[in-house]
Parts: structure tokens; sequence; C-alpha cells
């Protein structure tokens, strides 16, 4: 099975930059979208043209024009939830589950601290409840979380970690220990797994030409639960597809 995770920074901006062609050519089994920046009915009129391969759901923020998950999926989910059953992080769009016969699949759009780390209160919580609901999953079947989870875990998942630590969104220590006690409840980072040493990145600023000097963050990811790490057989950083200031990643698992 191939489960491919983008953050699309606006559904409707990335339609215009060969979106369609980028994932008819990757073709994964189940495709995982953050930040569609639209309503419900925008993104389905976006995604139109996927609607006789893919069952399509979608997580929109009541904000316009703000955060937002979609999920296309080819094999038929048992169950599809939105949120993690918290008002108050749930008006965002920020998670859509699918529930199939042998796993659970988490798409999430994990909130940024913000400019200034003016969220980072917010998003220290955010982590804890996200945490607590999928660690809850965990107890009926092994889980799948993928997509934007805003933090760079380690110096080696950044180009410049020591003028972003702890002064930039995604490389505070709050939100580093978040993703490490994410870890240390039973999930696995994949890429890091398979590839210890390897440095790639999921993310480059629109700013000061990053993409094109590589001065990009590792904020994109697939983690599982360990009783699943074994039937992961890789995990590809499709890092020259163009159309968002992400690109988009790949797990290859048995399934």
């Amino acid at each position: 099975m191939k489960i491919t995770t983008w953050n699309v920074n606006g559904i409707r901006a990335v339609i215009k930059k060969g979106f369609t062609e980028t994932i008819k050519s990757l073709n994964p089994d189940i495709l995982c979208l953050q930040e569609t920046k639209a309503q419900n009915n925008e993104v389905a009129e976006v995604l139109n043209d996927f609607e006789n391969t893919y069952k399509i759901y979608i997580n929109s923020a009541h904000k316009k024009g703000y955060a937002g998950t979609a999920l296309l999926t080819k094999p038929a989910p048992d169950k599809i939830t939105y949120g993690i059953n918290m008002a108050k992080h749930d008006n965002e769009g920020r998670v859509i589950t699918a529930e199939y016969n042998d796993f659970f699949l988490v798409n999430v759009y994990t909130p940024n601290a913000g400019q200034g780390l003016k969220r980072l209160d917010y998003k220290e919580q955010w982590n804890k409840d996200f945490q607590n609901y999928v660690t809850g999953l965990k107890q009926y079947k092994p889980v799948i979380i993928a997509g934007d989870l805003n933090v760079a875990h380690q110096p080696i998942d950044l180009k410049n970690p020591k003028s972003n630590y702890n002064k930039t969104a995604g490389y505070t220590e709050v939100e580093i220990q978040g993703f490490k006690a994410l870890l240390n409840a039973g999930f696995i980072d994949t890429f890091r797994y398979l590839y210890p040493d390897k440095i790639a990145y999921t993310y480059w600023s629109y700013r000061f030409n990053a993409r094109a000097r590589n001065a990009g963050w590792r904020i994109d990811y697939f983690l599982v639960s360990e009783n699943l790490i074994d039937k992961v057989k890789d995990v590809i950083i499709h890092n020259d597809i163009l159309g968002s200031d992400h690109c988009p990643l790949s797990l290859i698992i048995d399934l």
C-alpha cells in the first residue's frame, strides 16, 4: 500500500500548478492533504477529477481560507471521523481519521506556534490532547499518523538549528518535547527509523530563495505505532515535486 501526504498550502492554488497530474503520477492508494484553505464545497469542486478513483472526505475550518484537511482513499474505510472530539480544537478542520479493517489512519495538520510564538501555549495543549486521542485509538488497532506536524524534531531536521532554536515556530523546546512525548507513547518516526543520518527536508519558506538553497525543514511525517514498523518498506520524500512550500512524501507499507 502506498499512502501519500502533502501540505498543499491552498488547494485552489496548487490545482493550477500541476496537482492533478502529480497525484495521478504518484497514484497513491490513500492521499492525505493538509492546509486546503477552502470550504468543503470548494475543496470538493477542485477534487472532482478524482471522484471516480477515490472516496473523498473533507474537513474544512470554520474560518474561511484557513487550515483544513482532506482524505482521498481507494480502499473503502469502515468509518470516518472528523476532529479529536474536543470542541476547542475541532473548528479548524485539522484531523480526519479513517478506520480500516486492520488499522487507523490519522490525517493531521498540527497548529503552527505562530509568529512571535503567540500560539505556543495553545499548541502545547493541542499536542497533549492529540497524543491522548491517538494513544486511545492505539488501544484498539495499529495507528498511522500522516501529515504536517509543524515541528522539526532534531538538529538534522532543519538547515539552521542554532539560529532557530526557541525563536522560531516549529523548533522550540516545548514543541520538541511534545513530539518526543508522542514517540515515547509508542509511535515511530518512519523516515528517521529507516534513514537515521539522512538530511532531507519537506518544507522550504517562500522567502530568501530557500528552496533553491535547500534551506529547509523536515516537519511532515509518517508516524506508526510500534507494531507496524516491520511492515514499513520505505518512506519517499518527493522533494522534486513543486506546487507548494511543502513537498509530498509517501509511505510504502504492507497492509
